[in-house]
């Protein structure tokens, strides 16, 4: 993953209209069924128990967050666990979870599964197996009135950039602070929150003056905040989107096989048209498909 959406820009009616409106498109999903063949793939063990946990940080729409009533998680990501555990014959139970806490926890055996995001990367790869199923880039906004013109990383130079820890929008934004240093130019001061709210809160606040999130949370971070916050320049860098699991737990073929059945069903296209999304979708999902 690389950035989150804010609770705070949306009161509860207005999330309350967001959830509904979505969830009369809800209705026209197709009907997703246990697949006996793919679910045979999944390993004895995992089988046998039933049910696996998928953490997500529930801060991030239209990918995932919480429902109006603060208890349910919905989003992109919460459909298509529950359709990726129908076809597989499991009930895949979603959870909130800090975003970078996820990885560790599927490595120590505290999760099963993760869906939050998650920009398949070379170096997240050493610690767990991904499935791509999503393509994004990273965005920039900044407020709308008052804002700083943002053209690309290059114009992040003394500035105070608000970022989700452990996502690749600080990562990059850590790695701009280098150049702009080493070219003699004002540092990049690189404010990093434990979600995405808090993230947006800086910005909202004037603590920062650019934030950096995932282009289609960032769309909708500028969506759904009444005016207050606009893109800025162009999205770069855009990459696939992995589900991780446990390195060489056995998942990854099963996942990958329910995947490219939801994709072919038309079940993954409606799910992404139900959250407006569909620019990121793909065709080919792979195992480990990170590109840098």
């Amino acid at each position: 993953m690389s950035g989150r959406f804010t609770g705070l820009l949306l009161g509860a009616a207005a999330l309350a209209l967001v959830v509904v409106g979505f969830a009369g498109a809800s209705s026209a999903t197709t009907q997703v069924t246990k697949q006996p063949k793919i679910a045979k793939e999944v390993p004895s063990k995992i089988r046998s128990k039933g049910t696996l946990t998928v953490a997500t940080d529930a801060t991030y729409a239209p990918m995932e967050f919480f429902a109006s009533n603060g208890k349910t998680i919905v989003g992109v990501d919460a459909d298509l666990a529950k359709a990726l555990g129908t076809v597989l014959g499991l009930n895949f139970k979603v959870v909130n979870g800090t975003f970078a806490t996820i990885i560790p926890g599927l490595a120590s055996g505290k999760y099963g599964v993760g869906m939050s995001s998650f920009t398949d990367t070379k170096a997240r790869q050493k610690k767990v197996d991904f499935v791509t199923y999503f393509v994004a880039g990273t965005s920039f906004y900044v407020k709308a009135s008052g804002g700083p013109a943002i053209s690309g990383l290059s114009s992040l130079c003394g500035k105070t950039v608000a970022v989700e820890n452990g996502t690749t929008q600080q990562a990059d934004a850590t790695a701009q602070n280098k150049k702009c240093k080493s070219a003699g130019k004002p540092s990049v001061k690189v404010s990093a929150f434990n979600d995405q709210n808090q993230a947006n809160l800086a910005l909202s606040s004037g603590r920062a003056q650019v934030g950096m999130a995932d282009s289609p949370v960032a769309a909708y971070i500028v969506k759904q905040s009444h005016g207050q916050f606009k893109l800025s320049g162009k999205s770069y860098g855009t990459a696939p989107y992995g589900i991780a699991l446990p390195k060489n737990n056995g998942m990854a073929k099963p996942i990958l096989d329910a995947m490219k059945y939801l994709i072919k069903s038309g079940a993954y296209h409606k799910i992404l048209a139900k959250w407006g999304v569909q620019s990121g979708a793909i065709s080919n999902p792979k195992i480990n498909g990170a590109i840098s």
